[in-house]
């Protein structure tokens, strides 16, 4: 067996084993395969497994948690952090955002998703769901620093036919691509960016595409009352309604944002099968002027995740963070102090991710894939510690996390990440460089 020492890293695949950590259950251990499974769970896991184990962790002053799922972002986009702030949203695409987004290349958004999960690491996220562009490079990136994604290519027709074949076909290759790899952190799913940017011929195309290929559906939907007014006036229908026509709405599909529906379409959803990604911190910074009904889609049996959305929207990737914002959002909007617990909200970070991408992860409990995040029990925002999930939603934020495993290999022990330091000058370089060649100022 390797001796494991609290200061090192492991640096070779092989079987570990986490001793004593509090959990909801209480105290427990948790033996983790070779193959990163989770093999073993309570409190006489390590009496049985600690000679198996390879690496052994102490966890005796940690909480032990499922690595949070961030179902909604544009990673690349940490490129964009505080470059446009504080203006209106279309003012801020038209000017800031857009003409930078068109002289991105391949390599920018390699060291931007690079950079994205290094701070999902060190923040406690072991799975996100992207949609952007050259995912190929987002993949690579994805693959180099050990995290789990389920990755879209932004599919945007602007209702051109010529552009429509263009993205269809970017789409099958990239597709391809991802099952070529056969990385079982890595999956591929349809990206329609929404009804506003993909007509509803690419609309049916993805979703029969989506189908045959056994893949997800990614999607923004209803996050601003204008989407829904100019719906309603272009199509005399508004959103929902045209992505259900299209096919667009099933249970392999993650719906964004979704703040401007009303109590019918949530019960449509429902009937689909339609997962939602909440993203409140975004909503609110881009004044979208409403809350997503969490009440009316949990009554109507959807299952609920939690994502930050990008960089230049948020401008973190901490899902801490972004869970006290959630909760909160809800019971002032709503006005009902009762709405989202802290239970809740941390379900829908971990369990309600996993669902949503069909991962298997967000759960502690043998059988499972190993993405367990620890956080330091011996720091102010956990003393007292009455509830975990109360510190955890209310009190915490992403520099609590100490530890950070993903498929069972460690990613962050004791807050060090191997080759951070690299991947922090790679991408200012990258974002200093883009700003300078696109000359937005």
């Amino acid at each position: 067996m390797i001796p494991a020492r609290s200061q090192e890293f492991p640096e070779k695949p092989g079987s570990l084993l986490i001793e004593g950590a509090l959990t909801g259950e209480g105290l427990i251990d948790i033996f983790v395969s070779e193959e990163g499974i989770i093999g073993a769970a309570g409190p006489d896991a390590g009496r049985k497994f600690r000679a198996k184990a390879d690496y052994l962790i102490d966890g005796t002053r940690s909480v032990a948690l499922p690595g949070l799922v961030n179902t909604h972002t544009h990673a690349a986009m940490t490129l964009l952090r505080g470059f446009a702030d504080d203006m209106p949203l279309q003012q801020w695409l038209s000017e800031k955002i857009w003409p930078l987004e068109a002289r991105l290349t391949g390599k920018d958004v390699y060291w931007g998703t690079r950079l994205a999960c290094l701070e999902m690491i060190r923040s406690g996220t072991t799975t996100f769901q992207d949609m952007y562009f050259f995912m190929e490079e987002a993949a690579r990136a994805v693959d180099a620093a050990g995290v789990r994604a389920v990755l879209a290519y932004g599919f945007i027709d602007l209702g051109s036919e010529e552009k429509r074949e263009h993205e269809i076909r970017a789409t099958e290759r990239f597709v391809t691509h991802i099952k070529a790899l056969d990385n079982p952190r890595i999956t591929a799913a349809a990206g329609p960016h929404a009804i506003y940017t993909v007509s509803e011929e690419g609309l049916s195309w993805l979703a029969g595409y989506s189908r045959e290929e056994g893949i997800g559906i990614h999607i923004h939907l209803s996050e601003t009352e204008q989407e829904v007014t100019d719906s309603v006036k272009a199509f005399g229908l508004r959103p929902p309604q045209i992505l259900d026509r299209c096919g667009i709405l099933t249970s392999r599909t993650v719906a964004a944002h979704c703040c401007w529906l009303d109590k019918g379409e949530c019960e449509l959803l429902g009937k689909r099968g339609v997962s939602v990604a909440y993203n409140p911190a975004s909503n609110m910074k881009l004044a979208v002027n409403r809350a997503m009904p969490y009440h009316w889609l949990t009554e109507a049996g959807v299952n609920v995740s939690l994502g930050t959305d990008g960089c230049s929207s948020n401008n973190n990737l901490d899902m801490f963070e972004e869970m006290k914002t959630g909760a909160l959002l809800q019971k002032f909007y709503w006005n009902s102090p009762t709405l989202l617990p802290a239970s809740a909200m941390l379900s829908a970070a971990t369990r309600g991710g996993a669902e949503a991408l069909g991962t298997g992860t967000g759960i502690l409990a043998p059988g499972h894939p190993a993405d367990i995040i620890l956080l330091d029990r011996d720091i102010v925002c956990n003393t007292p510690l009455h509830s975990i999930s109360s510190n955890a939603v209310y009190s915490c934020n992403g520099s609590a996390v100490t530890t950070v495993i993903c498929q069972g290999r460690v990613l962050m022990r004791d807050r060090y990440i191997p080759g951070e330091d690299e991947v922090l000058r790679q991408a200012s370089a990258a974002a200093a460089d883009l700003v300078e060649r696109t000359g937005v100022a």
